[in-house]
C-alpha cells in the first residue's frame, strides 16, 4: 500500500487531538526537568515541554501502576495477557512500553505492531501516541488502515486494523519484521482477531523471540488463560463510581425514552458529555435528526448540544473545543454520542462522558446457514457489555439503563466467527496452506455446517481443485480484498472484456452505501435526486452512473455536489480509493484492464455475464408478476428493496421476471438489495452444472431445465446438420431430466 506523503489532513488531525486532550490540568511550572532537557530515546532530540505535561497526565492512568510488572513479564514470557476496564490507558501506554522493550534489544527481533478493530481507533491512537512519545506521526509512530498508510522505514510502532495484519501473513507467514505483536480489543471477538490469535499461537512456537501481548476487557481473562495456558495475566482496574439507574420501560419502548432523557439531562445543567446506546445505527441516525431539530428550540442559557453519530467504517471524528476556543466561546458545548453495540470501542477517545444511556438491546446481522443469508436479530446485550458501558461514565457519573434490574441479559456476546459467513475466511486460510483448518487453534471453533458451506461455495466458484486445495483461480481470488463472489465476478470480467466497469461495481459494493437517508421533510427531493441516476438495466448499472457523475464533479466542489444529490461524499471517496487499489492489484498480477465502453449493448450483456459468474447462487424470479421474488437456492419469497431503481418504475414498466441480487437479509422488510435483470438463458449458460443440479426442485427450476434442454438441442443441431444427420427430435426425447450445461 502506498505511503501517504501527508500523514493526515490538518483539520482531521486537529479534530483527533482535540478529542484526546485530557481535562487534567497540569502546571508546567511545577515540573522539574533538571538543568538540561532529556533526549528522546527514539529520535535523539530534546523533549519538548508538552512531552512532560503529557507524561504527568499519563502517570495518572490506572495502567501506569502495573508498568514494572508488565515489563518484567514481557522480558520473561512469550505471551502476556493484560485485562482491564475501559479508559484505563491500556491501548495507548502498552504499545509505548513494548517499543521501549524492542529498543532495548536494538530492534534485532523487529518492531511493534498493535491491532485495532476500527480504523478510527488505529488512526486516533497513532496520533495520540506520537504526541505522547514526542515524535512525528508517520515516522517513529505510524498507522496502516484500509486504503491509507502513514508509515516509513523508520516506524518502530505501528497501529493497524486486525484484518490488514491477517493479510500480511500471506506474504510474511512468520511476521518476521515484528518483535512484539499486540492484539488489542480481543474481547470484540472479530473473525480476524480470533484467527490472528490462533495463528500467532503457532507462529510463537516457531519464533521463540517473538512476544505476543493480548489486551482485552476483564471478563475475557479466564478464557484467554484457558486458551494460552500458564502465562502472565495482569489486571488493570479503573475505579468507577458511576451510579446505575434502572428503568421499568417495557421491551421495545426505549427509543423515545432515550431521546427524552438526553433533553432532561441537558435541562438539568449538570455538565458532561452523554453516550446513548441504541439497538442499531438506524436508530442512532434517527435520534441525531431529532436532537438537531429540538436543539434549535432550546434556551441558549443551557448551552449547545452537539450530536455525533459514531459509525464504524465512516470518517467521523470526535469534535471538541480546545482550551483557547472554550475561553473565547461563552456557550457551553455538550457532545451527545449516538451509537450502537457496533461503536462500543469508539468511545475510548473521549474522557468527559458523565452520562451513559443504555437501551439494553442490539440488532445484529447473524448468518443463517439454513437459508444461506443474514437474519436481522434483535436481542438483549450481554452482562459484559453492560459492565463495559457502565465503565465509560467518568466519576462521578450516571448510567441510565432503560430496562429493569432483573432483565435477562445474556452471559456473553457470541463471537463473530459463530455468526458470520465463513467463505472469505476459508479462502484466506486455504491461501495460507492451513489444510483442513486443523493448524489454526480457534478460541471457538466455527460451526461445521458453516465450514462445509464455505467449502461448497468455493468449489462452485472454481476456487478449489479436485484435491480441495486452491486452484489457480482461487489463488488469484485470494489476492483481492473482496468477498469471494465479487472477486470471481471481477476475474470473469477479464474474459468478458468489461473490467473497467466491474472495477467500479466492485468498489461501490465494497464501500459504504453512497445513498443518504433523506432528512425529515426532504424525502421527495431526495427520491427525485436519486432517480436521476437510475439505470433501466438494474441497480449495478445505477452504481456506475453515480460513480461516473461523482468523478465528473470531483475537482469542482464534491462535498456540495454530494450534499445536493443526497449522496455520501465519504462513501464515494472510499469507493474511488478501493477502485484504485483493485486496479493496482490487477496490474500487479498482469491481468488485462479493458477500455471503458459503458452504455453499449455488448458491454451491458458482458457486465451481466461477469456478475452471473460470481452471483449465480443469488438468483430470484418474480413468480406472480407483482414483485414477489422466489429465491431458487432456499425457496424464500422476498420483495425488492425500496431503494431499488426498479421499485420507482414498477408501475410503469412492471417488475423484471428474473433478477440477480447482491444481498438478502431476513428481516421485517424481507428485501433483496442491489438487483439487476438477467435472462434465464444467460443463467443456464453461466451457472456451473453441479450447482444447477443441486438446486431444490421448484417450478422455477423446471422452467430453467426446459430452457436448458432447448439450448442443448439447438447446439447439437448445429453440430450434426453439416454432417447430414438430423437427430434433434430424438435428442429431445432422450434428454435426461437432470441434464445440465457445462460451465
Amino acid at each position: 500500500m502506498a505511503e501517504a506523503e501527508t500523514p493526515v489532513a490538518p483539520d482531521e488531525q486537529q479534530l483527533f487531538m482535540e478529542g484526546f486532550d485530557s481535562d487534567t490540568e497540569v502546571d508546567t511550572e511545577e515540573l522539574h526537568f533538571g538543568d538540561e532537557l532529556e533526549l528522546n530515546q527514539f529520535d535523539g532530540l530534546p523533549h519538548s515541554s508538552r512531552y512532560y505535561k503529557l507524561l504527568a497526565q499519563r502517570r495518572t492512568l490506572a495502567v501506569w501502576n502495573v508498568k514494572d510488572e508488565f515489563m518484567e513479564s514481557l522480558r520473561k514470557s512469550r505471551i502476556v495477557i493484560l485485562a482491564g476496564t475501559a479508559n484505563s490507558g491500556k491501548s495507548s501506554q502498552i504499545p509505548q512500553w513494548c517499543a521501549e522493550y524492542c529498543l532495548s534489544a536494538g530492534f534485532q527481533h523487529g518492531t511493534v505492531v498493535c491491532t485495532q478493530v476500527h480504523r478510527q481507533n488505529a488512526v486516533g491512537l497513532a496520533l495520540r501516541v506520537a504526541d505522547e512519545m514526542d515524535v512525528n506521526i508517520g515516522h517513529e509512530v505510524g498507522y496502516t488502515v484500509p486504503l491509507e498508510s502513514c508509515c516509513t522505514s523508520e516506524t518502530v510502532l505501528r497501529y493497524c486494523t486486525d484484518d490488514l495484519l491477517l493479510r500480511e501473513i500471506m506474504s510474511d507467514p512468520l511476521l518476521e519484521q515484528y518483535g512484539v505483536i499486540i492484539i488489542d480489543q480481543a474481547h470484540e471477538r472479530t473473525v480476524s482477531t480470533d484467527i490472528l490469535l490462533g495463528l500467532l499461537k503457532d507462529i510463537g512456537q516457531q519464533r521463540p523471540e517473538l512476544r505476543l501481548v493480548v489486551i482485552a476487557a476483564s471478563h475475557m481473562s479466564s478464557k484467554l488463560l484457558t486458551y494460552f495456558g500458564e502465562v502472565p495475566c495482569i489486571n488493570v482496574n479503573k475505579k468507577t463510581q458511576a451510579e446505575v439507574v434502572y428503568g421499568n420501560n417495557p421491551p421495545g419502548d426505549y427509543f423515545y425514552r432515550a431521546v427524552s432523557l438526553v433533553f432532561e439531562i441537558h435541562s438539568a445543567k449538570e455538565e458532561g458529555d452523554i453516550v446513548v446506546f441504541f439497538a442499531s445505527m438506524q436508530e442512532a441516525n434517527s435520534a441525531y435528526d431529532i436532537v438537531m431539530q429540538e436543539a434549535v428550540n432550546m434556551s441558549s442559557n443551557l448551552g449547545q448540544l452537539v450530536p455525533i453519530t459514531l459509525i464504524p467504517r465512516q470518517g467521523i471524528f470526535l469534535f471538541r473545543q480546545t482550551e483557547e476556543q472554550e475561553k473565547k466561546n461563552a456557550t457551553y458545548l455538550r457532545r451527545i454520542f449516538l451509537t450502537s453495540s457496533m461503536g462500543e470501542d469508539l468511545i475510548w477517545a473521549t474522557d468527559n462522558v458523565k452520562f451513559v444511556i443504555d437501551a439494553g438491546v442490539e440488532t445484529k446481522n447473524v448468518y443463517n446457514t439454513r437459508i444461506r443469508a443474514n437474519s436481522l436479530v434483535t436481542r438483549p446485550i450481554s452482562k459484559q457489555q453492560f459492565e463495559m458501558r457502565q465503565q465509560l461514565a467518568s466519576s462521578p457519573g450516571k448510567c441510565f439503563c432503560l430496562y429493569p434490574e432483573d432483565a435477562k441479559l445474556s452471559e456473553q456476546t457470541p463471537p463473530e466467527i459463530l455468526e458470520t459467513k465463513f467463505t472469505s475466511t476459508v479462502l484466506l486460510l486455504k491461501r495460507m496452506n492451513i489444510a483442513g483448518l486443523g493448524h489454526c487453534d480457534f478460541l471457538d471453533r466455527p460451526d461445521p455446517e458453516s465450514l462445509m458451506q464455505a467449502l461448497e461455495e468455493l468449489d462452485y466458484l472454481a476456487a478449489l481443485d479436485d484435491d480441495g486445495n486452491l486452484s489457480e483461480i482461487g489463488i488469484i481470488m485470494s489476492e483481492l480484498p473482496l468477498d469471494p463472489q465479487l472477486a470471481k465476478a471481477l476475474l470473469a470480467s477479464c474474459e468478458f472484456d468489461c473490467v473497467n466497469e466491474m472495477l467500479t461495481i466492485a468498489a461501490m459494493l465494497t464501500a459504504p452505501s453512497c445513498f443518504l437517508q433523506a432528512p425529515v421533510g426532504a424525502e421527495h427531493e431526495a427520491h427525485a435526486s436519486h432517480s436521476k441516476f437510475h439505470h433501466p438495466e438494474g441497480d449495478h448499472f445505477t452504481l456506475i452512473n453515480v460513480y461516473n457523475a461523482y468523478k465528473q464533479n470531483q475537482y469542482t466542489n464534491p462535498e456540495k455536489w454530494c450534499a445536493d444529490a443526497f449522496l455520501c461524499c465519504f462513501a464515494l471517496q472510499t469507493a474511488d480509493a478501493i477502485r484504485s487499489e483493485l486496479t493496482d492489484i490487477l496490474r500487479r498480477i498482469e491481468l488485462p484492464i479493458s477500455e471503458p465502453s459503458f452504455g453499449t449493448k455488448g458491454n451491458t450483456l458482458n457486465i451481466k455475464r461477469a456478475l452471473l459468474s460470481g452471483y449465480f447462487m443469488q438468483i430470484a424470479r418474480d413468480v406472480d408478476g407483482s414483485g414477489n421474488y422466489f429465491m431458487l437456492t432456499h425457496k424464500h419469497i422476498a420483495q425488492l428493496h425500496p431503494s431499488s431503481g426498479y421499485g420507482s418504475c414498477a408501475e410503469r414498466l412492471g417488475h423484471p421476471e428474473w433478477v440477480l441480487f447482491h444481498e438478502y437479509t431476513l428481516s421485517e422488510n424481507n428485501c433483496i438489495r442491489t438487483v439487476s435483470e438477467i435472462s434465464p438463458e444467460m443463467f443456464v449458460q453461466i451457472a456451473p452444472q453441479y450447482f444447477f443440479c443441486n438446486l431444490p426442485t421448484s417450478e422455477s427450476k423446471e422452467l430453467l431445465q426446459k430452457i436448458l434442454d432447448e439450448l442443448t438441442v439447438k447446439e447439437m443441431s448445429k453440430i450434426l446438420q453439416p454432417l447430414g444427420i438430423n437427430t434433434a427430435e430424438d435428442e429431445q426425447e432422450n434428454q435426461p431430466s437432470d441434464r445440465c450445461t457445462i460451465q
